[in-house]
């Protein structure tokens, strides 16, 4: 069997390149925007802290973006900054996200940020694969791609 069997329901990165173009630029892009929208809702939560929140704000940002990126990821395949891009996360059958792959697709990207070499790889992946691809996309068979007319 092929190496990229599983992945049969996504576009072909040789014959439908398109669904690729761009990809790690538009992530990049979609990541910031989504920080911006992490950040400010981590400011709105302080206050339900007591404010201890300012002591610890990383870490409120990572559980805020975690519920933020699962929840949004599991609504639509693409967080509002990968909207906001054209982008969608598509599973390896080309279906969107469910729940659980939205929640384990966040575990990953989660632990490859706590972990600085995690996500040096994943974005030499992303901009070295095919598919663009990052290390919790091969790991689960899913793909970032630009957004079906």
């Amino acid at each position: 069997m092929p190496a990229a069997a599983h992945l049969n329901g996504l576009p072909d990165p040789h014959h439908l390149s398109q669904f690729y173009d761009g990809i790690p630029t538009k992530r990049l892009l979609a990541w910031v925007a989504d920080m911006v929208l992490i950040g400010f809702a981590s400011v709105l939560v302080l206050p339900f802290t007591a404010f201890t929140g300012l002591f610890f704000f990383p870490a409120l940002m990572l559980v805020v973006g975690f519920f933020y990126r699962w929840f949004t990821l599991a609504g639509g395949s693409a967080t509002w900054g990968m909207r906001l891009m054209a982008v969608e996360i598509r599973q390896s059958d080309g279906g969107r996200l469910t729940n659980e792959t939205a929640f384990f697709h966040t575990l990953g990207y989660t632990v490859s940020v706590a972990m600085p070499p995690l996500q040096l790889l994943s974005i030499v992946m992303m901009l070295m694969s095919d598919r663009k691809q990052g290390l919790s996309d091969a790991i689960l068979g899913t793909a970032a791609i630009n957004r079906p007319a």
